[in-house]
């Protein structure tokens, strides 16, 4: 088959798209049946890994992202990068947080540049932006966790975020905790709504109705974790523990507690989300839901290089990589 891709790869050996790209570039942590199963598909279509092009047009993937300074902003841009050079591409980085920036005449340059491919992180991008980037641009684009309803002709990379806040929940109900706050991120991003209903199908497992009252909607910043932390820690009936939608806001809570000589995890328990890099270094050391950032970037590239390769191919991808608990010191039961 001439123009299959990973996709049909995937569906012959019954596994992941991601499962498939982790045989194919030799990594680890693939079983030997696995293995096997996914190189006999690979001979059975005669697959052959994208590859650039001779000549390529410009060698460029342009990445526009919300932000260039928090920690989950960082491994991502680093495995955006690693990724690139693997695929045969060097990156280019935008920050849409810059007071200056107009999405129009970011636009126009990446025109003149010849881009091959756009990854987009923006937490807040509408329909109607996506849409001109498409259509004035008319390159491979691919979203990570995008906002929104998703539009089934572009592809996007994320997470199990449900998962995510199933695995959270639960992690506290089984340390004994029947109030726990929620803070997550804006209201009209996806990964906060599923990690959100995440939270909610715990809950219902263990038979327990969340109190609505704890539950906060902002940023995924530090300013507020410590804003919702706090107003949730000021309540006379406080949450006993703290889901929070990222490790920044986790932060945040950490600066709330203990502006109110509020002990963690002896007075409260807190779980964050991203396992960023400074998780490790904060005092107690964070609870967190592991996102793969690394791989996620590196399969919104594979993605533009699969489609350069077969513009005819299937459009639409949605890939999500699997979260994981990293429990650490922030977390323990209820104090008596």
């Amino acid at each position: 088959m001439a123009r299959a891709t990973l996709a049909d790869v995937a569906a012959a050996a019954g596994v992941s798209v991601p499962t498939v790209s982790k045989v194919l570039s030799g990594k680890k942590h693939v079983s030997a049946a696995t293995r096997d199963k996914v190189l006999e598909a690979v001979r059975a279509f005669g697959y052959e890994a994208p590859r650039p092009p001779s000549t390529p047009r410009a060698g460029l993937v342009d990445l526009l992202i919300d932000g260039l300074g928090s920690p989950w902003a960082q491994v991502l841009i680093r495995g955006a990068e690693q990724a690139a050079a693997r695929w045969g591409f060097s990156l280019v980085v935008t920050s849409s947080a810059r007071a200056d920036f107009d999405l129009r005449r970011w636009i126009g340059i990446v025109r003149k540049r010849s881009t091959d491919g756009i990854v987009l992180v923006l937490s807040r991008a509408n329909q109607e932006e996506i849409s001109a980037i498409e259509e004035l641009l008319h390159v491979p684009l691919v979203l990570l966790d995008p906002v929104g309803k998703r539009d089934p002709r572009i592809s996007t990379v994320g997470a199990t975020n449900w998962s995510g806040g199933v695995m959270a929940t639960t992690h506290l109900l089984e340390l004994g905790h029947t109030r726990i706050g929620f803070i997550g991120g804006p209201l009209d991003t996806q990964c906060t709504l599923d990690r959100y209903e995440g939270y909610l199908a715990a809950h219902r497992t263990f038979g327990i109705d969340p109190d609505p009252g704890l539950t906060r909607y902002g940023d995924f910043l530090i300013s507020g974790g410590r804003e919702f932390g706090a107003e949730l820690l000021d309540r006379p009936d406080r949450p006993t523990a703290i889901f929070a939608g990222s490790d920044m806001q986790a932060a945040g809570v950490y600066q709330a507690a203990t502006e109110r000589g509020i002990r963690v995890p002896g007075q409260l328990s807190v779980v964050g989300f991203d396992d960023s890099t400074w998780c490790e270094m904060m005092s107690p050391p964070l609870t967190t839901v592991r996102q793969p950032l690394d791989d996620m970037a590196n399969e919104a590239v594979r993605l533009i290089s699969e489609e350069l390769t077969h513009p005819r191919g299937p459009v639409g991808t949605r890939i999500e990589l699997a979260t994981s608990l990293v429990v650490r010191s922030s977390t323990a039961a209820p104090a008596s």
